[in-house]
């Protein structure tokens, strides 16, 4: 590769925002040029001058160019093969459509949307991008014809800035377009098969599919065209072909630009290429704005708030009884909203005030008080810039953020001008996202919101517009240094300075803030087949059955480079939280721990090792790290157990109060665990409501269909029913055996789990596994004697007096009556805070519980042989139990 390639591939992203970058401020400056001979008050009166003679057409023209939109779906959607009912095609395109002409980036927003409504309609993301490639492909050729149709038809020359034709070179590049355009689309109606690119094939539509999509794609673009026509005062039919052809190269260099929603470019084209009054096509393509572009916004996100807060029968019948259609699309929309919002504030605080409005508010409030909420509703609108996209990934600090933004918003309107119209928006945007605020269910903080290029070029882009539009407004002003510390009722440029330059600054800082803060992690590459078949490998070589954590599917991995060891860990906050030792060679260990405590550094995070043994603890000290005792791990030596030992009597009783029951024990291999799944996750259902508790993650198992059917699973049944299970931790080398979920029903006797732990030790004992592990108990065995440390002395006092928070007393007491040996678990951090905000953090992490389900790794390629079983041991005489030996599969028998 050569190194102009390579610069261009690593710096993609950042050349990419700064060509969008130097566009938007090309297309502000043209339209600077093209509009320096219009003064505020002459586009103010010209807008007023519109009338509902030119309003409602606009209106009824939008909605007939929305609902051609909807086609481009339904036609896609049957090329593809895979037809929906127009209701839902039509949902998808409108949502998609309202939010590329507001945004732009419509592969970010508009493809998103789509991707969400037509997944949950049982399509998968190969079938929506070739959506997406149809619709577009539709989109560009309609573009295309109706441009050449204009030049064809155009009587004079075409001047587009430094571009000049003359009428018989516009007509004959009109031809030649519409003839590129037919043999393009014979080729298509005749080829043979689908179209394949690289790995993916694309169906092509027949003759009469194509021209079907040509004609939704030129009544679409002739009624979003005519929209705007009808708002051009005294424009004749005449002038309709120049008109269209505008229109259609406005487009083209819009979408091209990738400019959020063509703010400024669209505007320039047209203004470049209309023979007519300035000032009344920019009031024209104001209006525009509001009709084709806010209006359908405003109506989608009403329409969808009102169905997430009341099932009305109409609103269903439009929208479907899908519940979970708001909730995908809800989000989208009203993260567009509050980001218009915001824009709306800053382009009211650089534009003058109404003077009527002040005089009377000057009555009621005093000069410095309107000042300052002039400066403050500019602020709010920066501060709902940035809030925005966390509504979009529904954060629910974003929303309550932006609620309280809104609502300030509302009153700073009032007190800065009593612009009662922003007022109204404001709350009327609050208000939805009250209705719909538990869409917002992702309890993260806030300050981790990634902002992507697509949400900084928008953000760029509002501020550039506001301020292009107050020095448009107060270009007749001349410039002096004393202007900024005027302050009179009427001083609007004075307003419009200090506003910009409050907002100004209030970005600066946050893009500071934002830089200087610790480094989002990367999001985990999805792991390579190579990469699972290692780490299956070494699971299956490791002689401890807690590693079977990372079959759990919510860890990321380190592997060794030799691949004979891993570390599986996590990110919370800015906690890099390692469970357990090191997996596999020991003498890998301690590179590993190294190459991930250089990662953790560069990301300016904090390594916590989690319920580390004894054998990783000179590691620990050797990295600098503080370690503290977290608790114990109860050990059951098979060598020599004997149930029947008089220490072993008061758990024999309790076991055979579920004997008398008729509980018995059976094992079911992994590979008949799919057939009771259903009643396994009842259990498991009733267990959790019963507890009110609900699934952890990280450090524990979870019930997941896909994480359950890896292992075996230990059943107790009464009268052939199941009341209680556990799944089965087995190492592969026979050194440890354990079990993770313990999940039981009402129906459960007394004395089940009993039962179920005493049985199983037997079991493991009789196939030669040398230790069984029950589980480990938080903060046992921590010594706070007098000069033990304050954190020694908090775990013990916790441990005393916590028995309402956990049981952690009764837990340690249960597991003694096995006659249990106690082995110590460490935490290791960064010593002080750090250490206390690592603990902290994973908490966090267990208690929220995986968000995704799990994905099993591949089989190991590289199987040990499992040692044969021992000779039985005697045993007690207990009911029958019913046991399949495990299967060799990897890391588990």
């Amino acid at each position: 590769m050569s190194p102009t390639l390579a610069f261009l591939r690593r710096y993609r992203v950042a050349l990419g925002t700064a060509l969008v970058l130097v566009l938007i401020g090309l297309g502000l400056l043209a339209l600077r040029a093209l509009t320096h001979e219009i003064t505020y008050d002459q586009l103010r009166q010209t807008l007023h001058a519109l009338t509902l003679r030119q309003l409602l057409p606009a209106m009824a023209l939008t909605a007939l160019s929305y609902l051609a939109l909807t086609f481009y779906d339904v036609i896609a959607l049957r090329v593809i093969g895979r037809p929906l009912p127009w209701r839902t095609a039509a949902i998808g395109a409108f949502a998609s459509y309202t939010l590329t002409h507001n945004l732009g980036l419509s592969v970010l927003t508009g493809g998103s949307v789509r991707h969400r409504v037509y997944v949950a309609a049982g399509l998968d993301s190969l079938d929506v991008a070739r959506v997406i490639a149809l619709t577009g492909a539709a989109f560009w050729i309609g573009v295309s014809a109706l441009a050449a149709l204009a030049m064809s038809l155009h009587t004079g020359p075409l001047a587009i800035g430094p571009l000049h034709l003359g009428a018989g070179p516009t007509r004959a590049s009109g031809a030649l377009m519409l003839a590129l355009l037919l043999a393009l689309g014979t080729l298509c109606a005749r080829a043979r098969g689908p179209l394949r690119i690289w790995k993916i094939s694309l169906a092509l539509p027949d003759g009469p599919t194509l021209l079907a999509q040509l004609g939704v794609s030129l009544v679409d673009l002739v009624c979003a065209a005519s929209a705007l026509f009808v708002l051009l005062p005294h424009a004749s039919l005449a002038l309709f072909p120049a008109f269209v052809l505008a229109y259609a190269l406005g487009l083209l260099v819009s979408v091209l630009s990738h400019v959020p929603g063509g703010i400024g470019v669209f505007e320039a084209v047209i203004l470049a290429v209309i023979p007519q009054d300035h000032a009344q096509v920019l009031a024209a393509l104001i209006a525009y704005r509001i009709v084709y572009y806010l209006l359908p916004l405003a109506l989608a996100l009403v329409l969808l708030a009102w169905r997430e807060a009341r099932a009305s029968r109409a609103v269903n019948q439009v929208l479907g009884d899908s519940q979970a259609l708001a909730g995908s699309l809800v989000p989208a929309l009203s993260s567009t909203a509050a980001f218009l919002g915001g824009g709306m504030l800053l382009l009211s605080g650089s534009l003058p005030a109404i003077h009527d409005r002040l005089g009377g508010l000057s009555d009621v409030l005093p000069l410095p008080f309107i000042e300052a909420s002039h400066i403050a509703a500019s602020l709010v609108g920066t501060a709902l810039l940035l809030v925005a996209p966390g509504l979009y990934r529904r954060l629910d600090g974003a929303c309550l953020a932006t609620r309280l933004l809104l609502v300030a918003g509302a009153l700073f309107s009032l007190a800065k001008g009593i612009d009662y119209e922003e007022a109204i928006v404001c709350l009327a945007i609050a208000g939805i996202l009250q209705v719909s605020r538990k869409l917002f269910y992702r309890r993260t903080a806030l300050t981790a919101q990634p902002f992507t290029t697509g949400w900084a070029t928008a953000i760029t882009m509002a501020l550039g517009l506001a301020t292009w539009a107050g020095f448009f407004a107060y270009r007749h002003v001349a410039y002096q240094d004393d202007l900024w510390w005027k302050f009179a009722l009427h001083g609007d440029a004075p307003r419009f300075l200090r506003a910009t330059l409050a907002s100004a600054v209030f970005l600066a800082a946050f893009a500071l803030w934002r830089l200087l803060s610790p480094a989002r992690p990367e999001d985990p590459a999805e792991l390579s087949a190579e990469d699972a078949a290692a780490i299956r490998t070494i699971l299956a070589r490791s002689p401890r059955s807690e590693t079977m954590l990372a079959l759990t599917g919510d860890k990321r991995f380190l592997l060794s480079p030799a691949r004979d060891a891993f570390v599986m860990y996590q990110v919370k906050g800015h906690s890099w939280i390692v469970m357990g030792d090191p997996v596999g060679e020991p003498a890998a260990w301690s590179d590993l721990l190294w190459a991930l405590r250089e990662r953790v550094d560069r990301a300016q995070g904090r390594l916590l090792l989690y319920e580390m043994t004894p054998a990783a603890l000179d590691l620990a000290i050797g990295m600098g790290l503080q370690v503290i005792k977290f608790g114990e791990e109860a050990i059951v030596d098979l060598a020599g157990y004997d149930l029947q030992s008089p220490r072993l009597r008061s758990i024999r009783k309790a076991a055979r109060v579920a004997e008398r029951a008729g509980a018995e024990l059976r094992i079911v291999p992994a590979e008949a665990v799919p057939v009771i799944l259903d009643e396994l996750e009842r259990i498991s259902d009733e267990w959790l409501a019963a507890k009110g508790a609900q699934e952890k993650g990280f450090s524990l198992g979870r019930f997941d269909r896909a994480y359950i059917e890896q292992f075996d699973v230990a059943l107790v049944m009464v009268e052939g029913r199941i009341v209680a299970f556990a799944n089965l931790w087995l190492t592969g080398v026979h050194h440890e055996a354990s079990l993770d979920l313990m999940r039981q029903s009402a129906e459960a006797p007394s004395g089940t789990m009993a039962f179920l732990f005493t049985r199983l030790i037997g079991w493991a004992q009789t196939r030669g596994y040398q230790r069984f592990s029950l589980g480990m108990v938080p903060l046992a065995g921590i010594d706070a004697r007098h000069l033990a440390p304050v954190w020694a002395k908090a775990g013990a006092l916790v441990f005393a007096r916590g028995e309402r928070l956990y049981g952690f007393r009764g837990l340690r007491t249960f597991k003694q009556k096995f006659a249990v040996d106690w082995e110590p678990r460490y935490i290791a951090g960064p010593s002080g805070l750090g250490l206390l905000k690592g603990l902290r953090d994973a908490s966090r992490l267990i208690a929220q519980g995986p968000s995704a389900p799990v994905q099993p790794l591949p089989p190991a390629t590289d199987r040990p042989e499992a040692p044969p079983p021992a000779p039985a041991l005697p045993r007690t005489p207990t009911p029958p139990v019913t046991a399949s030996a495990p299967t060799p599969r990897p890391a588990l028998a």
